[in-house]
């Protein structure tokens, strides 16, 4: 995918709502200590234990946030897709970053310091109030998350991840395949299982007609049954 250059984007201020509610004088402050960032594929973007400097709003590309665990072994928090900002938690927390984040493809981003961003919360309650909500609905994803990473069989967690990333990321022009091609190692990752059980585990569901896989691509075929797989774990 071809990097986006400055001319060919809109200004960050008018690619998200969250923006909308700012008035023309934050816009243009907005605007002015906005940068542009273009990264390569499997570049870290941040570092757990940095201190947080910018949020960064995601443009084209895919992010996977991850903290790394026992053995060398990391644990995939959760995706990002364009348009959602990410970042910017530890900043407000007056701690510094607990994970990493990295692309998974060519990404571009806007970069917006954080004090900037601060600044313009404590002037605009309506814009504070959207952080709020964000951070928020983040928090009970991730609580229900942490519940089917634990609680749930290798077939639960892996079959919840392929829905979760369809879900994300939506489908080809089939309808079927999932707009995400991950590697089994990262795929793993975000189940919470070995790699060679995802392996195991895609390959069961392959012979159960639930989806179908070449290379990277994988198909639903029945999304119902995948949907109850994840249910009852």
């Amino acid at each position: 995918m071809a990097s986006l250059s400055e001319k060919q984007l809109k200004p960050i201020d008018e690619i998200s709502p969250m923006w909308q509610v700012l008035t023309q004088e934050e816009r243009f402050y907005l605007r002015e200590n906005t940068k542009l960032h273009h990264f390569r594929k499997n570049e870290v973007i941040y570092c757990e234990g940095e201190t947080p400097k910018y949020m960064i709003c995601l443009i084209t590309g895919k992010v996977k946030i991850y903290k790394d665990g026992v053995g060398g072994r990391s644990q995939i928090i959760r995706f990002v897709k364009p348009i959602e900002i990410f970042g910017y938690r530890a900043f407000f927390a007056k701690e510094d970053y607990l994970t990493s984040a990295s692309t998974l493809e060519p990404t571009t981003a806007y970069l917006v310091p954080l004090q900037v961003v601060e600044q313009i919360i404590q002037s605009n309650n309506k814009l504070a109030l959207y952080f709020i909500q964000s951070l928020a609905t983040d928090l009970g994803i991730d609580d229900a998350r942490i519940v089917s990473l634990t609680q749930k069989h290798v077939r639960g967690r892996l079959a919840e991840s392929l829905i979760m990333l369809r879900d994300n990321y939506g489908v080809e022009a089939d309808s079927k395949t999932i707009k995400s091609r991950l590697s089994r190692e990262d795929l793993a990752n975000y189940s919470n299982m070995t790699t060679s059980n995802a392996i195991r585990t895609l390959s069961n569901f392959v012979s159960e007609g639930v989806i179908a896989v070449s290379g990277r691509n994988i198909k639903i075929l029945d999304e119902e049954q995948l949907r109850k797989i994840s249910k009852i774990g």
